[in-house]
């Protein structure tokens, strides 16, 4: 019998024998149901700490269930870039030598989709960054420039990755902006900017965690924080923030918030210093935003709400994707705190606010939604909207 196997069996054992169910395992825990149900439906490896926190629950000694395997070194950033060389130059070039201007311009071009990101959404932003992606490529394969020219051009194709990665994630092509990602990541590697190489990794992290591959997100999101040690304070932020998600993704409660600290530490170091353009809107509502997901998808709801709210007060109403999106925790939350009509009615405003159809992020965190108020649909608030939006 193989460890797993093992694992799984000598727990099932456990909990049979103590007359628990996962579900009330889990609660003891504070782990995630999910989370626990795929550990013991042999789908995932226990973490070592939930693997100590289960012999705790149930009494057993180390012989009686023993530990994972050995640890494999920590992933790094080199780990995860792409096979072969994306942005080989070509060998003969034939286009037009650049300098900085050619690249400060489309640095430009790159912020404004940053800029437009805030109001136009995937599907309708999709085909202008792949466009501005595909130029940029081209650019740099086939056009002569100095060393320092050619690596502040890659810096920008990661910059460009990014932002290009998460349009198409955004437009629910996934494998498109995985690849996209690992382009960014390519040229930020190459360029020797680790704290851009931490960010592309991360994004891809969170695209993960957020699409069924939780374990393999958790292990991007700490080479995305390793990966970059002298990072400015906001960009550390990010990464401690995704870890976090990663962490609360798999049930790992302690970590998760342990995580939510780290980046709030973090952001208080940040005044005055150097730091990439791309960072503008990571600030203290953005980390609030996290923390209460977080506490969301770890079922404490009254934690969630009150942060939620405040967030939401002071939203800039323009941006109507993040405003959907942060509405759509604070329904869950009202939902896990047994607050259905409340739920129902924030769950309307997610809807509304998605109507334009452009995110697909959006379109699923509504559906996401209606599933979870069908538990409630006895409450005449819920069985109405449930009705409307079934039909529709």
């Amino acid at each position: 019998m193989g460890h797993a196997e093992e694992f799984v069996e000598r727990v099932r054992e456990a909990l049979q024998d103590r007359r628990m169910s996962i579900r009330s395992a889990s609660r003891a825990l504070s782990y995630d149901h999910a989370y626990l149900s795929r550990v013991l439906a042999g789908k995932q490896e226990p973490s070592p700490e939930l693997t100590d926190r289960l012999r705790r629950l149930l009494r057993l000694g180390e012989d009686d269930l023993p530990a994972g395997r050995a640890p494999a070194p920590p992933a790094s950033v080199a780990d995860f870039l792409p096979a072969g060389d994306p942005l080989a130059p070509l060998d003969v070039r034939t286009g037009r030598r650049i300098g900085t201007n050619a690249v400060s311009a489309l640095s430009q071009r790159v912020h404004a989709l940053r800029l437009a990101d805030d109001v136009v959404y995937g599907h309708d932003l999709i085909g202008p960054a792949l466009r501005e992606l595909r130029g940029a490529v081209r650019l740099y394969r086939e056009s002569t420039h100095t060393e320092d020219v050619g690596r502040e051009l890659l810096r920008v194709i990661g910059e460009l990755g990014q932002i290009a990665g998460w349009v198409a994630s955004d437009a629910g092509r996934y494998d498109e902006a995985e690849r996209i990602y690992r382009l960014g990541l390519s040229a930020a590697h190459t360029a020797g900017d680790a704290t851009l190489a931490s960010q592309l990794l991360g994004s891809l992290a969170y695209q993960l965690s957020n699409t069924g591959q939780e374990s393999a997100a958790r292990e991007m999101a700490l080479a995305a924080l390793d990966g970059a040690p002298g990072a400015p304070p906001r960009a550390r932020a990010l990464n401690f923030d995704r870890v976090a998600w990663a962490y609360a993704m798999t049930g790992q409660a302690q970590s998760a918030m342990r995580a939510v600290g780290d980046a709030g530490e973090a952001l208080a170091g940040h005044g005055g210093e150097s730091e990439p353009s791309w960072l503008y809107w990571v600030d203290a509502g953005e980390l609030e935003v996290m923390e209460a997901r977080v506490h969301t998808e770890l079922h404490r709801p009254l934690r969630a709400v009150p942060l939620l709210r405040r967030v939401l007060d002071q939203y800039d109403t323009t941006h109507t994707r993040e405003l959907a999106l942060y509405s759509s925790w604070l329904a869950m939350a009202l939902a896990d705190a047994n607050e259905p009509e409340e739920a129902a009615a924030t769950t309307q405003r997610v809807i509304t606010l998605s109507s334009a159809g452009s995110s697909e992020r959006a379109a699923l965190r509504s559906s996401a939604l209606l599933h979870r108020l069908e538990k409630f649909r006895d409450v005449p608030e819920v069985a109405a909207l449930l009705a409307e939006h079934r039909v529709a």
